[in-house]
């Protein structure tokens, strides 16, 4: 059982600032080894795992018969034997990338024999809260451990068993060999341990919420601890004129259809006016047999008024996150158009252009104001794991620090390491100061 067991929520916190110290110094073969044991635990133990995600799974089913929450959550929560073998290998593929702690950002000769070194570090304790996906909790702790951050996680209610199932293999696995911390994992419980960590800035650097716009906007608006993480995914599809129909048809659909539930699914469907004729009538059968709820524009229903199944859209329908099958459609003059749109609706996750016009694509990717742009490809490439991060600790659509689907380089900054041999700054300072060289130097910090 974890030492965690019982213990107050500023107790937790103080555990995982003194463990972050020691931690932060781990090195790197000790930090892998404990990865692999982790994922080594996870197959060994998968049948522990079902029976408590089983647990959360029916008590879901009667929450979503009750509409306390919805099918898309409970999809979410599902756990089964190939998404433990997805936890595994991410948890195996950061073991194998290379650790990001101690490398040497810059090095600068400020004088003979005064040299200044940008190194990377650890953030230090990083408290993350996470909705529904039981799997998130292994990609966070996975990330943590690599970059020698200790975390204090808190999983949705709806979750409770799996998380906990899932918190105690790596709790013990990670802490059975060497150079890895008791105290560097901590699960919260309840909601009101979540309102206590909002406070502690005197233990916590960082918190990532991962979830639902109100659970975001609601931790953005009760800390001062730094929130790194999106409130919304908004992501949008534009077929350009200029668009490979088939191509267009097939990326639009696995946009919306492959996975509906997650953050990076399409919510919205722009199309140009100049191929709407040809490709809508397409694509929104194409949708309708997957059971796609279609809410379209003015233009769009003028295009399919034989369609009785499709809706108008409402001005909510373009700002709204649907989670599930359903998609909005408008029609656009061009791409001049669909940027306005995607800059003033979008959420700045991730949108894409199908079109075979370079000039038009490179337009698209450098006017459109979000964290990732894809040209020719679907939004749900959007992923740690597929940018060959590992994993993700969540998608940040913030413009410091770290954008994007974000891995171990997000979970890192640096401090400056000054190395002189009885340097003062007096000889630097008045009418006859000394000149400093600033010459950068193609040398690692080490002693």
């Amino acid at each position: 059982m974890s030492i965690s067991a019982g213990a107050s929520i500023v107790e937790k916190a103080e555990m995982a600032r003194a463990a972050a110290l020691k931690l932060a110094t781990a090195p790197t073969a000790e930090k892998d080894n404990a990865l692999r044991r982790i994922a080594d635990a996870l197959d060994k133990h998968r049948a522990l795992i079902l029976a408590a995600n089983n647990k959360d799974i029916e008590l879901a089913k009667s929450l979503v018969m009750e509409g306390k929450i919805s099918k898309a959550l409970l999809h979410r929560l599902i756990v089964d034997d190939p998404k433990i073998d997805e936890m595994i290998t991410s948890v195996r593929d950061v073991a194998k990338l290379e650790d990001p702690v101690g490398k040497t950002l810059s090095a600068i000769e400020m004088d003979k024999d005064l040299e200044l070194f940008q190194v990377s570090c650890p953030i230090g304790v990083i408290g993350v809260i996470f909705e529904a996906r039981p799997d998130a909790l292994i990609q966070i702790s996975a990330l943590c451990l690599k970059t020698g951050n200790a975390v204090l996680l808190k999983g949705g209610s709806e979750a409770r068993n799996s998380n906990e199932a899932l918190f105690e293999l790596v709790s013990t696995a990670s802490s059975e060999g060497d150079g890895i911390p008791e105290g560097w994992i901590h699960l919260l419980e309840t909601r009101e341990e979540v309102n206590e960590m909002l406070t502690l800035n005197e233990y916590i650097d960082l918190i990532v919420p991962r979830g639902s716009n109100q659970l975001v906007k609601y931790i953005q608006s009760n800390t001062s601890i730094m929130v790194l993480g999106h409130s919304e995914g908004i992501c949008h599809v534009y077929v350009d004129r200029d668009a490979e129909v088939d191509m267009a048809l097939d990326i639009s659909y696995d946009a919306k259809v492959q996975y509906p539930a997650v953050c990076n699914a399409a919510e919205t469907l722009l199309v140009d006016s100049a191929i709407a004729g040809e490709f809508l009538p397409q694509m929104v059968d194409r949708y309708l047999q997957a059971g796609v709820e279609i809410r379209a524009c003015p233009k769009t229903l003028e295009l399919l008024r034989g369609k009785k199944e499709i809706k108008p859209a409402s001005e909510e329908d373009w700002h709204t996150e649907y989670n599930d099958l359903i998609i909005s459609i408008k029609v656009v003059d061009g791409v001049d158009d669909a940027i306005e749109h995607i800059n003033h609706y979008g959420s700045g996750h991730t949108d894409a252009i199908i079109t075979e016009n370079k000039k038009t694509a490179l337009k698209f990717m450098q006017f459109v104001d979000s964290s990732s742009v894809m040209h020719n490809a679907s939004t749900r490439f959007s992923d740690g794991f597929r940018y060959g991060k590992g994993a993700e600790v969540g998608i940040s659509t913030y413009k410091v620090h770290a954008r994007g689907p974000v891995g171990l380089e997000g979970l890192v900054i640096y401090k400056y390491l000054l190395v002189g041999k009885g340097h003062i700054v007096a000889p630097y300072i008045g009418p006859d100061a000394k000149e400093f060289t600033h010459r950068r130097l193609p040398k690692q910090f080490s002693f």
